[in-house]
């Protein structure tokens, strides 16, 4: 039986820990000398592949923060302990207030530590940003969010992700898609796991169509390999960018039915179909992991599927 996942100390809704597996096995015929990725977001993907060599980029600088700080030593699992126990006591006796003053003092003077604290002190996990750039997540109405085992889960996340970060040669830089994608050569290999059109646009306000449309073709114009994640259908819709950006036979897509927990109750969260889109040539379902199914959508256009059966809503 394989190890579970390297779980990273930030959550991140999207956050790809139940496909680590299905992406790994894509890989598994390809070498390439540096892991590129233009939205790293939590990092899971890296931390579970750990690749010798990336770029790891995000729009976010607080991310990029953050592990630049594990990477400098300049935040540590003993820090972090320490501080959460700390401001964990404060949240305990003065409730949703000192939330809300940690993240008046973020939104003024950001640290990797206050980000830590709302990033698990905050409703449902969720990470937003407003138009200015403030946090702007409420309370999750858990004053005892930070009980020993709680804190003790965290710090071990942090530690064993800075064991990874130290031994390997990874470089984090806050920028834009575009910019990366700029930097790829022959012999990268490139992961974009970009916000999902559509989908969450509460969270997700920032990322357009015309986004959309100009990754993909930055990615059809790379000169190395890549695999795209993006959503293919829920039980109410499919993703009709699918059909616009990725019908050439050159690409493969593979799926896997994945389950959000992004909703504030268990109606408002669905079970998604993910789609896996490359451009690795001569891929077969064998080599692929059995929950991943491997389909020719260019020869059934997505929006031939149609409304998605419902399905009977599960956790995974």
């Amino acid at each position: 039986m394989s190890a579970p996942p390297l779980v990273p100390p930030i959550k991140c809704q999207g956050i790809k820990t139940k496909l680590v597996s299905e992406i790994r096995a894509l890989l598994a015929q390809k070498d390439y000398e540096r892991w590129v990725e233009p939205f790293c977001g939590s990092c899971v993907v890296p931390l579970n592949l750990q690749p010798q060599r990336a770029l790891l980029c995000d729009s976010n600088i607080h991310i990029i923060r953050l592990y630049r700080d594990v990477q400098a030593g300049r935040l540590t699992a003993p820090m972090a302990k320490a501080s959460l126990t700390v401001e964990g006591e404060k949240l305990r006796t003065r409730g949703e207030d000192y939330f809300y003053e940690v993240r008046e003092r973020f939104n003024t003077s950001p640290s990797s530590l206050d980000f830590l604290f709302l990033n698990r002190s905050c409703f449902n996990g969720v990470m937003r940003f407003n138009r200015s750039g403030k946090f702007n997540v409420p309370f999750c109405r858990k004053p005892d969010r930070f009980a020993v085992q709680y804190v003790s889960k965290i710090t071990n996340q942090l530690r064993r992700i800075g064991e990874v970060i130290a031994n390997k040669d990874w470089t984090f830089e806050a920028a834009d898609f575009r910019v990366t994608l700029a930097k790829a050569v022959p012999g990268d290999y490139v992961y974009a796991d970009p916000p999902y059109t559509g989908r969450h646009v509460d969270y997700f306000s920032s990322w357009s169509e015309q986004d959309e449309n100009d990754l993909a073709d930055l990615l059809k114009q790379l000169a190395c390999k890549f695999v795209l994640s993006t959503w293919h259908s829920n039980e109410f819709r499919t993703n009709l960018l699918l059909e616009r950006n990725w019908t050439e036979p050159r690409f493969q897509l593979f799926t896997r039915q994945h389950f959000y927990h992004v909703g504030s109750t268990e109606d408002l969260r669905h079970p998604t179909t993910e789609a896996l889109v490359t451009n690795l040539s001569g891929v077969r379902y064998a080599t692929a992991q059995p929950a991943l199914e491997q389909m020719a959508f260019f020869e059934k256009p997505v929006a031939a599927y149609g409304r998605p059966t419902p399905k009977t809503r599960h956790k995974s």
